[in-house]
């Protein structure tokens, strides 16, 4: 029941998105894109949480927001410094969405180990 949540909230923030039609200016798709990364990171951290037994949700809720709001401010103080901070982020949270993913296939792949029969 506990890993519903992570996904039920990716689903309802997916059809959001794609039922609204809000056009933000060209120059926010970096801060955007970045905070989008970290919410992912945040939802597959949820999900790899949520199978090993150890989901909080308050730890789930702030980290949603902080990383998000956190990467999206690093991004809008590296463009005012002239400096590509967004792509550091996107680096940072592209191994960590792969580290969870690699983490959520482990867990799931131990779960359905069959005996072997000698």
């Amino acid at each position: 029941m506990v890993i519903v949540i992570p996904l039920l909230g990716l689903l309802i923030g997916l059809f959001a998105g794609l039922l609204i039609n809000i056009h933000l200016p060209l120059q926010y798709a970096s801060y955007l894109s970045v905070a989008i990364l970290a919410a992912f990171d945040t939802v597959f951290g949820g999900i790899k949480s949520g199978l090993a037994k150890q989901f909080d949700h308050r730890v789930f809720l702030t980290g949603f927001f902080s990383n998000t709001l956190l990467a999206a401010l690093l991004a809008f103080i590296g463009s005012l410094l002239g400096i590509d901070l967004a792509l550091a982020a996107v680096v940072a949270f592209g191994v960590r969405i792969f580290t969870n993913l690699g983490a959520i296939r482990h867990i799931l792949l131990q779960r359905q180990k069959v005996p072997s029969q000698n």
